[in-house]
């Protein structure tokens, strides 16, 4: 079981296409923040990342007061974090942009292409989004930069990937029933293909979770450890079954992920317990079994060095914060 599956399995990736442009040099478009897009988009959703796929053409992107990022036909430019950003023809094209009428189109889920620039070169590309648990997905949320990009047409899978997309896009923009559900299972693909590419560009000397998800041996007790999270496990029982000694194994564990084996599954136990204090109505002998601890004394214990409260307590400051908010 390899982790970086393991953890998107208990994601729940929910997402699809929002926004298609066809720009003519000069022109620029500010993107939404991930709350506004969001609101728009996946209402409820607590956390969105945004994506746009360059289909022909090129393109600068940048976060504010940030560097900026060529981007070319076939580059798939990632914002894990849903940080402020835009995306322009050129260094000399700079905000304040045009609305072009984006969020309307947005907010009626228009998937025919937005026209508009200069009459110049032209930019085709598509924007998507993908909504998720922050507190499922902080593996993968933690080890990204803020913003990244790879591209998907060095091999069959990723041209396949975004023929399919374009194909749909265009029987989406022509109403043509079930094309938005297909569209969303194509935008879950291709953000998890684009991860998948993420990962397999990083260095070799790359440390943090990717790096340990790429390792043979970190990779798969990480994965073992997300499959079986309530497993009692000792490192003793880990090491035997990654086949390695405990020593080696808490050594080259610590070296990637800054910290032993054990202690990378407490703290995951312990976001999974938070997550479903806040979201289920479990009570905490139930969540403290669910998560590997025997005795509820001992959870109430390590959630309370973790979070600085103990659970009961955790549960009502969420509801009361969640209260004050609607």
């Amino acid at each position: 079981m390899d982790a970086f599956s393991e953890v998107l399995s208990g994601v729940k990736l929910n997402g699809a296409l929002f926004f298609s442009a066809e720009f003519s040099a000069p022109w620029g478009y500010a993107a939404p923040t991930s709350n506004v897009l969001a609101a728009m988009v996946a209402p409820g959703a607590a956390h969105v990342m945004a994506y746009h796929l360059v289909i022909e053409g090129g393109a600068l992107v940048q976060l504010a007061d940030g560097p900026f990022l060529e981007l070319e036909a076939g580059d798939v430019v990632v914002f894990p974090q849903g940080n402020v950003h835009f995306m322009s023809s050129g260094k000399e094209t700079t905000p304040p942009f045009p609305s072009y009428g984006i969020t309307g189109k947005i907010k009626a889920r228009d998937l025919t292409p937005l026209r508009a620039g200069g009459g110049g070169e032209m930019t085709r590309f598509v924007c998507g989004y993908m909504a998720c648990d922050p507190f499922l997905s902080k593996p993968i949320l933690t080890g990204l930069p803020p913003v990244f990009k790879v591209n998907i047409r060095t091999d069959r899978s990723g041209q396949w990937l975004e023929t399919s997309i374009l194909h749909l896009v265009e029987e989406a923009a022509s109403g043509r029933v079930g094309s938005e559900a297909m569209l969303a299972k194509l935008s879950e693909a291709l953000f998890v293909d684009t991860l998948r590419r993420y990962i397999a560009g990083l260095p070799k000397e790359q440390t943090g979770w990717f790096g340990g998800v790429r390792d043979p041996i970190v990779g798969k007790s990480l994965g073992l450890l997300h499959s079986r999270v309530a497993h009692p496990w000792t490192i003793a029982d880990l090491a035997a079954e990654v086949g390695i000694s405990r020593s080696a194994l808490v050594k080259r564990f610590t070296q990637y992920l800054s910290e032993p084996p054990m202690a990378y599954l407490t703290r995951w136990r312990l976001q999974l317990a938070a997550r479903s204090l806040e979201s289920t109505p479990r009570g905490v002998a139930d969540i403290a079994a669910g998560v590997g601890y025997e005795s509820e004394a001992a959870f109430n214990r390590a959630f309370k060095r973790e979070f600085g409260r103990p659970p009961g307590r955790y549960r009502g400051d969420h509801k009361n914060s969640s209260a004050e908010k609607g």
